[in-house]
């Protein structure tokens, strides 16, 4: 179990700990009411936990681990939380790239998020959260396998075993050497989402190397198991001299409270 005091320093290094010092010091507000208006951006912007934000909805799926082939009625399910529409991000990859490529990231991320949750999305399932036909879902899964993207569906997941996520994708690509412009060129993803799934995986990868196990960065980081573990598979298989290199310049501006470097070198 981690100690209080180790406990204590990861808590002062939140963004929640972060903005408050600067309601504090660098706008002289009162403790009681930085706190306040910290609360209230948090109801705003991210929603309180048992809501839903804008863009998001509640599915059922069938549980993760449940068998293939079975009826749906027969099978376990679990609820999962998807974000349909991540709003400017969404926007920004539909400005780029076009309505097309938008389409193929959500289902990415759709099906990520229900991997992350303990689900497995199917095809069917995807064509209604997204408004879409199933045939057009069926394009694009033939195209986007034929691109290499790698789909957790339900059929593919239990067909061919575990594949990287998305997210897990981009993160090799960026510690073999690939920057932030490179990478949405070349996934088509938003420069904000790359950089939140980086920014992430530095913050996994700390707390790996300070001793915290997978359960512990899990709660303290707001993360699923899954993807925690799946970050940390990732670093394994990339550990070279160039990926280490890289990765530590990275890891001591996480660990001085600066910014990742956007066009990382």
């Amino acid at each position: 179990m981690m100690d209080e005091q180790a406990f204590d320093r990861l808590q002062v290094k939140t963004p929640e700990q972060k903005f408050l010092h600067t309601l504090i010091n660098e706008f002289r507000y009162a403790p009681k009411i930085a706190e306040a208006i910290l609360q209230e951006a948090q109801s705003c912007l991210v929603g309180e936990p048992h809501r839903l934000r804008a863009g998001q909805m509640r599915v059922i799926l069938a549980r993760r681990r449940a068998g293939p082939g079975q009826a749906l009625a027969n099978t376990a399910q679990v609820e999962v939380t998807w974000t349909v529409d991540a709003g400017v991000e969404d926007l920004e990859v539909m400005r780029q790239w076009g309505s097309r490529n938008m389409r193929w990231m959500r289902i990415q991320r759709l099906l990520d998020e229900a991997i992350e949750q303990g689900g497995v999305a199917s095809q069917e399932d995807l064509a209604r959260g997204l408004q879409t036909s199933l045939r057009t879902i069926k394009r694009d899964f033939e195209q986007m396998h034929a691109a290499g993207v790698y789909l957790p569906s339900r059929g593919y997941l239990h067909g061919v075993g575990r594949g990287q996520t998305h997210k897990a994708q981009i993160i090799r690509r960026w510690l073999q050497g690939e920057t932030y412009d490179q990478l949405s060129v070349n996934t088509h993803h938003s420069s904000q989402s790359i950089q939140r799934y980086i920014r992430a995986f530095l913050q996994v990868v700390e707390l790996h190397q300070r001793g915290f196990a997978d359960s512990q960065i899990s709660l303290l980081l707001q993360i699923g198991l899954p993807l925690t573990q799946e970050y940390l598979e990732v670093y394994k298989q990339n550990d070279t001299p160039a990926c280490r290199e890289r990765l530590e310049e990275q890891l001591q501006r996480v660990q001085r409270g600066d910014r990742l470097e956007k066009g990382a070198r």
